[in-house]
């Protein structure tokens, strides 16, 4: 394909500093550097302002480290990327105003003219941890990120996300090409394995940037996947996966070709073509989680 097709996309895989303004800089530093390997996009960790730091802290605690979208931190970012005409991807700890709101786990993307292009707060998040205390994304959104190459559909998870089909589904039923996932957690194969499912029944590329092994209960390999299983010269399929990073901190950068990926989307058939919703009502049934729920909260 062309090289206007290429995004280039840069994961700062980097551990935090342990205080807002350290993290601020090394942030900002860092995409500095995505930039002069001229990323389109950089993406940074699950909950980058605080660095993740709510287990073992109790609530009242960590919630002290909530910062509104307006605050000097995100918005430092906008300004960034407007100076570095490059995308980023900047998450944190959201203060949602007032003392009885709670914080929620968010991501504010920024397009490279520094507008804000996407909020998205985490819709599933780990009720039965720590993440209790956490409020609750309202819904998926997708948006048209304007880059060097054109028009690009982006949407967005934040790591427990990807445990559920239905995330990504409703992202590509919304039109996205690309879906970010800051992350904070080990990707085993396991999890590796869901990202993979996520790409392919979606034919969706999937980027998910993760911390790196320094960082506790986190081991590095973050991961693009393209999304596009099967080319017509070649026999069988091929591996989605264009980047796989060891446990290191860096920036790894992916080059996604949405040439490849968009004439993929035009001519297979997964995703939305043999559908059959009218099959699926159970799964908005909320009922049928009850017994699980008593359950598991015994």
């Amino acid at each position: 394909m062309g090289k206007n097709e290429i995004l280039k996309i840069g994961l700062l895989q980097i551990a935090p500093c342990g205080d807002l303004t350290s993290n601020l800089n090394k942030g900002k530093e860092y995409c500095k550097r995505a930039k002069e390997r001229d990323c389109d996009i950089a993406l940074f960790p699950e909950m980058f302002s605080n660095g993740y730091d709510i287990y073992k802290r109790p609530f009242a605690e960590w919630k002290n480290d909530a910062i509104p979208i307006e605050s000097e931190f995100v918005s430092e970012f906008g300004k960034l990327a407007k100076e570095l005409e490059m995308a980023i991807g900047i998450t944190l700890l959201e203060d949602c105003g007032g003392s009885d709101a709670a914080p929620k786990n968010t991501l504010v993307l920024f397009d490279r003219h520094g507008e804000r292009r996407l909020v998205y707060s985490k819709v599933h998040t780990c009720d039965f941890s720590v993440e209790k205390d956490l409020g609750q994304g309202d819904d998926f959104y997708v948006t048209a990120l304007d880059t060097a190459i054109g028009e690009v559909q982006v949407g967005a998870m934040i790591c427990y996300d990807r445990e559920f089909p239905e995330s990504a589904r409703i992202l590509m039923l919304k039109g996205a090409e690309l879906i970010l996932v800051p992350n904070a957690c080990p990707m085993e194969i396991n999890r590796l394995s869901q990202l993979r499912a996520r790409a392919y029944e979606n034919m969706a590329a999937i980027a998910t940037c993760n911390y790196p092994d320094t960082v506790p209960d986190c081991n590095g390999h973050s991961s693009v996947f393209d999304g596009v299983a099967y080319l017509p010269e070649m026999e069988g399929s091929r591996d989605m996966c264009i980047l796989l990073s060891d446990g290191s901190e860096g920036i790894f950068t992916a080059r996604l070709d949405l040439g490849m990926l968009r004439g993929y989307r035009a001519r297979e058939v997964h995703g939305n073509c043999y559908r059959r919703p009218e099959k699926y009502s159970l799964l908005v049934d909320t009922k049928v989680n009850e017994p699980f729920i008593r359950e598991r909260n015994r």
